[in-house]
């Protein structure tokens, strides 16, 4: 027997709680809610087409990026509305921008840009060796100015942390201090969540749901 939706819900609620609990302050998951947890479904369903599966995973992308340009700093302004009042607001602090890992966290890049329409975004590719599987950066371009930046850094699956890690440490090469990189993921595993906190426990991670299996179909049913 199920439970009713309240309880399920609050369940839910209670299992994301101890989460960020059990891996500190700056690991995030975002409120999860039946809407998610049907997307998570839809792109774990091996009988999803790869239009069904575009369309889902970029409604789960923007959720994801819209949580993550919470976590930006903001500061407070002041605008004079058409009919003359003043309205006390808030406004992005400048000097944002984002950096996709090649390939599959291209597929964030759309969701940015509908939030962000003038976004600079850069890219980094990491390969791992055919024999030893070490992960290697051989590829990044960066805004010339990044280390002056808040980086909103997007991979949608992790499995090992191994990418990220070697990503984060070129950005940190260029520059951006560890506390200036929000990571936008959708997928994540315990392990690659201890391992990248491990390395950067000043970093904040932003994911939609840990699980020990990670939908590693996702670039090449994104993509084609």
């Amino acid at each position: 027997m199920t439970g009713s939706p309240e309880n399920n819900m609050n369940n839910v609620a209670d299992e994301v709680n101890q989460m960020e609990a059990d891996y500190g302050k700056n690991f995030k998951i975002i409120p999860p809610n039946d809407q998610i947890k049907e997307l998570q479904t839809i792109l774990r369903d091996k009988n999803t087409s790869r239009s069904d599966f575009k369309f889902y995973a970029d409604r789960l992308i923007r959720l994801v990026i819209e949580e993550s340009l919470n976590q930006l700093p903001y500061s407070d302004c002041s605008v004079i509305t058409p009919t003359g009042a003043i309205y006390d607001g808030l406004k992005y602090r400048s000097g944002n921008c984002g950096v996709s890992i090649v390939r599959s966290g291209e597929a964030m890049e759309k969701g940015l840009r509908e939030c962000c329409r003038s976004i600079r975004i850069g890219k980094i590719l990491v390969e791992s060796d055919a024999e030893t599987h070490e992960a290697k950066v051989v590829y990044a371009r960066f805004p010339d100015d990044i280390s002056k930046r808040q980086v909103l850094l997007m991979y949608p699956i992790m499995s090992t942390g191994n990418t990220v890690v070697q990503a984060v440490n070129v950005l940190k090469e260029h520059g951006v201090p560890e506390q200036c990189i929000i990571l936008s993921n959708l997928f994540c595993t315990p392990i690659a969540a201890k391992m990248i906190i491990n390395h950067f426990p000043e970093m904040k991670i932003l994911t939609s749901e840990i699980h020990n299996i990670g939908p590693n179909h996702f670039g090449q049913k994104y993509f084609g």
